[in-house]
């Protein structure tokens, strides 16, 4: 028996839940200057209940070569990686119009 989704009602398999969360998200990619110098880019708008953030941001961070972490609702990954980390959204369903670079 396969497992029922919460939200919708439908099997796993043919949940559509995550795809529209991804949809609604208005997400905003910013680079700061901490201590030293050191630049993070920070990811902050997506949705903890509706996307593993944790899952994201290991990927993330694989494809960044970078080390990072997911707090309070935003990923903060170290170094200038915003146009990398737009196209890795839009790549993985993120529409690029709810993308904001700063």
């Amino acid at each position: 028996m396969s497992d029922i989704c919460p939200v919708c009602g439908l099997p796993k398999e043919l949940c559509v839940c995550e795809e529209i969360s991804k949809e609604q998200q208005l997400i905003r990619i910013r680079v700061e200057r901490r201590k030293f110098g050191k630049e993070v880019t920070i990811i902050e708008g997506l949705n903890e209940r509706d996307i593993d953030l944790h899952k994201l941001v290991t990927d993330l961070k694989s494809r960044c070569a970078c080390g990072g972490t997911a707090k309070n609702g935003m990923i903060i990954l170290q170094g200038d990686h915003k146009r990398k980390v737009k196209k890795l959204l839009v790549e993985w369903g993120f529409p690029e119009s709810q993308i904001e670079v700063e």
